[in-house]
């Protein structure tokens, strides 16, 4: 039989990890239950009735947290030298073109986010291989695409994420810190569920939302009550 270590047994005592909370009690919980020297990161995990292999059934989509992710965000603005000056004012930590793609194809790739324009596409289109397995590609569905780069970053700094199943039918992502209160928690994960319940494909059948559970870096996960969550 596994060892329980010291934390998790601590955060079995704390909580009931069998029951189904609210979004405001889980995230509380999921406060009580972590003891990281760190301010964790706390994230969500839908699991969606969805089967990612079909086109028609691939749920992505974007959302802008009310509290923010809490995280520092690095951006990287692909664009022309008209741009520049635009993206630098919207709060891009770093902006150029030819000589951050000849960076990136060095392997350089200490950003989270690349935003670029239509028009310079086809050069930051030979990048896939390097950004891709690192879901750093900029697309035109998550508004990494755009001509207007000084919205894109502002909404990319101010709490923008954007987020896609994974094979397994799960959507995984960050909704804050671990020092956000727990009411700003449960805001910003009813917003990514608010969120997915508008891109439920036509063609999913049966349950849609099939559960949900929040956690944080370290921690156990806490089950949400998905009926009362949408």
């Amino acid at each position: 039989m596994a060892k329980i270590s010291k934390k998790r047994k601590a955060a079995l005592e704390k909580a009931d990890l069998t029951k189904e909370y609210s979004l405001t009690d889980a995230a509380s919980v999921v406060k009580d239950i972590t003891y990281t020297k760190f301010d964790a990161s706390v994230d969500i995990d839908v699991r969606l009735g969805v089967d990612p292999r079909k086109a028609d059934q691939m749920v992505r989509g974007i959302v802008t947290l009310p509290h923010g992710t809490g995280k520092e965000v690095k951006v990287l603005a692909l664009v022309t030298p008209d741009k520049e000056q635009e993206a630098k004012d919207a709060g891009a930590d770093f902006v150029g073109l030819d000589d951050y793609i000849q960076k990136i194809e060095k392997g350089w790739t200490d950003v989270d986010v690349i935003i670029t324009m239509p028009a310079v596409m086809a050069k930051v289109g030979r990048l896939g291989r390097i950004l891709g397995p690192r879901n750093l590609m900029p697309n035109p569905k998550s508004g990494t695409v755009t001509q207007d780069v000084a919205k894109a970053v502002k909404e990319v700094k101010a709490g923008k994420i954007d987020f896609k199943v994974d094979k397994t039918g799960i959507i995984h992502t960050s909704v804050g810190k671990v020092s956000f209160s727990a009411e700003q928690i449960a805001a910003n994960a009813a917003e990514v569920i608010q969120t997915l319940n508008k891109l439920k494909p036509s063609s999913a059948k049966g349950t849609y939302i099939r559960s949900i559970t929040l956690s944080s870096t370290m921690s156990p996960a806490v089950i949400v009550d998905k009926n009362a969550a949408i």
